[in-house]
């Protein structure tokens, strides 16, 4: 990690993990159909409409600030993106969701996200929300619902239907849906070394940009048939 020259307009792309993997398979997954500014670096507290030189020097602070070099990790990089809010908007869109996902092997559950504040109402964005798991492996079943027939739904399913996932590596996937339905997993060899298996959920609202973070545990509950 570095900083860009801000004295100059630069374009600093990389690919993340999926996309290089994607790319390697050469069978044209590989489409870029959206993309997302963000301001992660910007301290806009440093405004100073108080400047002595005047108003084209409110915001000198904030353009010399440095600007990192792009990374490939979505826990820290393009945390805060860029959304359009209706004029005279106070306060910003956050997501109502679960404290945390904390279900036994085996059981089901579904996360529905409402978002708050977002055009002057709370409920469901038009276009979903993208949840994004840490370790698709503490899930038998990781399903995104309502949005199925989308060109971005279909392209994320055909991706996962070809990743390749084992026991021993964690790897992140990504649906989108108005919901998300999950399956604790229930392979034993994932609970040898603990009971508990830990990941996070990322859920992103499509329209706002609002975005949280679930912690997930998955417990191995023992089944104990009693024979008389």
């Amino acid at each position: 990690m570095g900083y860009l020259n801000n004295q100059v307009v630069t374009v600093d792309a990389i690919l993340t993990k999926k996309g290089r993997e994607l790319m390697a398979r050469g069978d044209g997954s590989f489409n870029i159909t959206q993309f997302a500014l963000s301001d992660d670096e910007v301290d806009y507290t440093l405004y100073n409409p108080n400047h002595p030189s005047g108003s084209a020097y409110y915001g000198e602070a904030i353009e010399n600030m440095p600007l990192l070099e792009a990374f490939p990790d979505e826990t820290q990089m393009m945390k805060y993106k860029l959304v359009s809010l209706n004029r005279g908007t106070s306060t910003m869109p956050t997501l109502s969701v679960p404290t945390d996902i904390n279900i036994n092997n085996g059981v089901a559950d579904t996360i529905t996200p409402q978002t708050v504040n977002y055009l002057n109402s709370n409920g469901p964005e038009n276009s979903g929300y993208q949840f994004t798991i840490s370790d698709v492996r503490v899930f038998g079943s990781f399903v995104g619902s309502g949005l199925e027939t989308t060109d971005a739904a279909i392209a994320l399913t055909n991706s996962n239907s070809q990743a390749v996932i084992t026991n021993g590596t964690a790897t992140s996937q990504t649906v989108i849906g108005y919901s998300c339905n999950v399956v604790g997993t229930n392979v034993p060899t994932l609970f040898a070394s603990a009971p508990t298996l830990y990941a996070t959920l990322t859920v992103i609202g499509l329209d706002s940009g609002a975005r949280a973070q679930i912690p997930v545990f998955i417990t191995n509950k023992s089944t104990v048939t009693k024979t008389t």
